[in-house]
């Protein structure tokens, strides 16, 4: 088993699988609708200095998140 950490915390390049989002029901469904849920794997492209949006890859699918919203997505990752 890995270890379970943000998003942010990821280093470009890097990929995990979603294991858990912090939020509500609003936030959560937002997410599911971008292709990102519990179970999916996710791999971290980019991130922007300080507390910048976070660039990720699901699927086929480059998204930009803010930082906050990254802060809430959960994901284990093999070290």
């Amino acid at each position: 088993m890995g270890m379970i950490v943000d998003l942010t915390r990821l280093k470009p390049g890097e990929e995990g699988v979603v294991r858990e989002i912090i939020g509500g029901p609003g936030l959560i469904r937002r997410l599911e609708n971008m292709g990102i849920r519990t179970g999916r794997k996710i791999r971290k492209m980019s991130s922007h200095f300080w507390h910048g949006p976070q660039t990720v890859q699901v699927g086929n699918t480059n998204l930009a998140l803010g930082y906050g919203m990254a802060k809430k997505i959960l994901v284990e990752v093999e070290r």
